[in-house]
């Protein structure tokens, strides 16, 4: 039997939830919201409490630039700081990217996006 994590929201997250409903309002979906509340109780939560390193290492993604590779080694070292062994993962949902950190047999839920989210709205920048 696999020993089950707490996992808890940090502020971060909430403000995140906070903006995927605004999002999924202005898109004239807010039954979206609904479903995305259901799905984090009843299948990412209860997943990460029993297997929090099923999402995939965030700081093991290649560095394409001198950036980005000091930004995973200062991530790496701030992690270690807190507890060796601490890890920064990804959740990619159907419709949603997730960001949790585990630490110290504790899940800390991070940061929410919709895959719209992430996507550059290159059409506001030119002239109609």
């Amino acid at each position: 039997m696999t020993a089950r994590r707490t996992v808890k929201l940090t502020a971060n997250f909430e403000r995140n939830l906070e903006e995927v409903q605004a999002f999924l309002l202005q898109a004239k979906s807010p039954q979206a919201y609904d479903a995305l509340l259901d799905e984090l109780t009843q299948a990412v939560i209860p997943n990460l409490e029993r297997f929090p390193g099923m999402g995939r290492s965030f700081l093991d993604r290649p560095a394409r630039s001198v950036e980005v590779g000091n930004g995973i080694t200062r991530l790496t070292k701030q992690l270690n700081a807190i507890t060796p062994g601490s890890e920064l993962r990804e959740y990619v949902m159907a419709h949603y990217l997730l960001l949790y950190a585990h630490i110290k047999g504790t899940v800390y839920l991070l940061s929410i996006r919709h895959q719209r989210q992430l996507s550059f709205d290159l059409a506001s920048h030119w002239p109609a």
